[in-house]
């Protein structure tokens, strides 16, 4: 007997990445000391508090039950809470704020429960890859906006054709910016506030590395901005404020209708978190360590960058000089791809980075640099790439 894929799994992106890490597992594999600089994972552990905090909270048998199907409301009040002290925004707990198994699940289930097939969606090139999974569910069709050094990498609204703009149903914006490190104003979210009034647009940030900004940089939320909770909503995880990726944790806060649409969806494919997960996500966002362990996490990110950035200016290889996240975004030398600069340094250096073409055409002179490994094996990937005499 023969089992098909359905026509809906036939159109998913390939998942680009998944090439790359089999290229870099087979180098290792082979005995060779890859400095893996591809990847998008924290490495250091989850704090401590959170970690005794899930022990503690396992323990109780009321958590092995079903969670409600739209969360534990203590852990949306602790939401709410945490907006309010650290961007000043108040939302309601119950009709603003939709728990969520972490925030890839929100980005690709929205399109499903907000667009019908052949709708639009703006897209940033370069942009996150994971947005094309929701964008082949929901059958829906999408446009990109194009993201480019000279605009530190923000969309400039004037470029998006009239049509394009008219037809539009979501923008999807993530700013600190995975791949590239930009991040964005209070002034740039009230202009996008304004285009989505402008076209009847909804927004949706993803916002899942707002707590990483460096030099003392507070990175602001979408919802600062007058009537972006009119226009849309954010994704927050936990994955990357908290080193909680594997944890699978995050919550929608905003719009009230686009909240109850994802709950909506939710309510017919979960029954939310496991419920200790949810109670240690609680005393992530309310312990009074949280501001300690998040600093530290900042400052080591940001040691690694300069170490990486300097290393590699030395050499004449130029960064866009991240102000958030834990990428830095290195444009390939010429005469190369993406892609034939990554396997060139992949064979020849045993330095695995992301192409820029997995996030993207726009993304294609650059390549991704994952700031996830100790500042002296970045100095020493940037020894070996100058071994190879690229830069001049």
């Amino acid at each position: 007997m023969k089992f098909d894929e359905s026509q809906m799994l036939k159109k998913l992106p390939a998942q680009f990445f998944a090439a790359l890490v089999a290229k870099v597992n087979k180098k290792i594999d082979a005995g060779n000391d890859v400095i893996n600089l591809g990847q998008g994972n924290p490495d250091q552990p989850t704090f401590d508090y959170i970690v005794s905090a899930l022990g503690e909270a396992a323990k109780d048998p009321s958590t092995h039950k079903y969670s409600p199907f739209r969360g534990l409301a203590e852990l949306k009040k602790a939401a709410a809470d945490f907006y309010e002290q650290e961007y000043g925004v108040k939302v309601n707990p119950e009709k603003e704020i939709a728990i969520l198994g972490g925030s890839k699940i929100g980005l690709v289930e929205l399109p499903w429960a907000l667009m019908n097939p052949g709708e639009s969606l703006l897209l940033p090139d370069p942009g996150y890859p994971d947005y094309l999974s929701g964008v082949a569910l929901g059958k829906v069709k999408y446009d990109t906006v194009p993201l480019r050094r000279e605009n530190d990498f923000l969309p400039d609204y004037n470029e998006i054709p009239e049509e394009v703009a008219r037809k539009a149903k979501f923008i999807y914006l993530n700013y600190p910016n995975n791949p590239t490190g930009a991040v964005a104003t209070k002034k740039f979210y009230q202009e996008t506030v304004a285009f989505a009034q402008k076209y009847d647009i909804g927004v949706v940030s993803d916002f899942a590395y707002g707590a990483l900004g460096f030099d003392n940089y507070k990175n602001p939320s979408f919802l600062q901005a007058e009537g972006a909770k009119d226009v849309g909503i954010e994704i927050y995880t936990f994955s990357k404020t908290f080193n909680m990726a594997g944890w699978r944790l995050a919550f929608a806060v905003g719009n009230a209708e686009i909240i109850e649409a994802l709950n909506l969806i939710q309510d017919h494919l979960f029954v939310s978190v496991f419920p200790a997960i949810q109670e240690a996500g609680i005393e992530a966002l309310r312990s009074e360590q949280r501001r300690k362990e998040v600093d530290a996490l900042v400052a080591r990110y940001q040691q690694r960058r300069d170490a990486f950035i300097s290393e590699a200016a030395k050499i004449g290889w130029n960064a866009f000089v991240p102000g958030g996240t834990f990428y830095t975004w290195m444009p390939v030398p010429e005469g190369y791809t993406s892609e034939s600069f990554a396997d060139l340094l992949l064979d020849k250096a045993n330095v695995a980075v992301a192409p820029g073409k997995g996030f993207g055409p726009m993304g294609d002179g650059y390549v991704r640099i994952g700031l996830l490994v100790s500042p002296e094996r970045l100095i020493e990937a940037v020894k070996r790439i100058s071994e190879l005499h690229l830069f001049k």
